[in-house]
């Protein structure tokens, strides 16, 4: 009897390593910016292709000499600790497979979600900012601070109330960072940058924007959690 199959994701900054053992066989490393990666050891695809759609959901292209063979949708559950897994290829029904997080404590729902002030002590701008981050329950989250916005991480634009800049969109890096990206009047106004520690009790903002001036500034805000 063959040995069941296990599977283990990693996720990296700008991507993710997969390694899969067992009877089915490979290991390789994708970057989610939706370009070819090559794969090898595998007899059934030599490429793949990854689409990440928001925190829980990804898209996957597997590829033979750069045609496409199956396309595969990842999703994890709300409590983060079970995956599953639709593979769709022509001329075959859809495959579903559900795989139980093990060996490890489970994942953080939203390290981002919570109430966080700023702390003075670590910020040269103290302005005594206070946010709070929920989640929507649509795969996005509501944000309000000194502006506000409900937006989800699948690369749209969503508006923003209360700010100078007019639209927003947010794009997953990894479980513990996010990037804002800010448009005022079609142009890129701003970028922040918001990465949460490993312990989940500071959140650091890296805003870099353009004054009216035209001048470009480059600033840290450090908030903790409440």
């Amino acid at each position: 009897m063959n040995p069941p199959n296990k599977l283990s994701v990693t996720a990296l900054h700008d991507g993710v390593h997969v390694i899969m053992s067992g009877d089915t066989h490979f290991d390789f490393t994708a970057k989610s910016n939706g370009h070819d990666t090559p794969v090898s050891g595998n007899p059934a695809f030599n490429q793949v292709e990854l689409h990440r759609i928001n925190k829980r959901e990804a898209e996957v292209k597997e590829k033979k000499d750069g045609a496409v063979v199956a396309t595969i949708r990842e999703k994890l559950s709300n409590d983060w600790d079970e995956l599953t897994i639709t593979t769709a290829s022509k001329g075959n029904p859809d495959q579903i497979s559900v795989w139980t997080r093990s060996g490890r404590a489970k994942a953080s729902k939203d390290p981002l979600a919570g109430e966080w002030t700023q702390d003075l002590s670590k910020t040269r701008l103290r302005q005594g900012l206070v946010l709070k981050i929920e989640p929507d329950g649509n795969g996005g989250v509501r944000f309000s601070g000194d502006f506000s916005y409900t937006a989800r991480f699948d690369g749209k634009q969503y508006d923003l109330k209360n700010s100078r800049n007019d639209t927003v969109v947010l794009q997953l890096v990894d479980s513990h960072t996010v990037d804002s990206f800010y448009r005022r009047d079609d142009q890129l106004a701003e970028k922040d940058r918001w990465v949460v520690s490993d312990d989940g009790k500071q959140m650091t903002q890296i805003d870099m924007g353009t004054l009216e001036s035209g001048q470009r500034v480059t600033e840290k805000l450090v908030f903790k959690r409440q």
